[in-house]
């Protein structure tokens, strides 16, 4: 059986572990292009059979039609991703993703409070600001229960009061 070409793509602006690779938590990485716009990856995959895309909730919402049309082309289209932002609200353009996929597999962290499944990424450093890269010193993983707890404080506090 021969191997398949394939490409991968993360958003330019992840530059946690490395400008060009993808690193996951436990340091293992693999070559990727890091690209500006999701319009770039179908420029860029053109000689690839699978194509690749970590941190999709990063890219703009054009990222859909490129998938869309990527899988048209015939090609295998893997994405990576998390659905909810760190307020529990759909995450850019995952939601769409989700709905125009032929499979979704939702990966579950451990809740750090509690042990039960995790389907939150909790912020605990103090920004409001939709994007902010980070790892374990500005979010932890939760579960809906923890979660629920963690959020009641941020929701009594006054607006403009710290």
């Amino acid at each position: 059986m021969q191997a398949k070409r394939w490409r991968y793509f993360k958003p330019q602006v992840d530059t946690r572990y490395d400008e060009e690779e993808v690193v996951s938590h436990d340091k293992n990485a693999i070559s990727s292009t890091p690209v500006r716009s999701s319009s770039n990856i179908l420029l860029l995959a053109d000689q690839a059979q699978v194509v690749g895309i970590d941190e999709a909730q990063f890219f703009d919402e054009g990222l859909v039609n490129v998938c869309v049309r990527l899988a048209a082309m015939g090609k295998r289209v893997v994405i990576a991703g998390l659905d909810m932002d760190f307020k529990g609200r759909p995450f850019g353009p995952m939601p769409a993703l989700m709905a125009v996929a032929e499979y979704v597999t939702k990966v579950h962290a451990i809740c750090m409070k509690c042990g039960s499944l995790a389907n939150h990424s909790h912020r605990f450093v103090d920004s409001d600001k939709l994007v902010e890269l980070g790892e374990r010193e500005e979010y932890e993983p939760l579960c809906r229960a923890c979660f629920s707890k963690a959020m009641e404080p941020k929701a009594m506090k006054k607006p403009g009061v710290k």
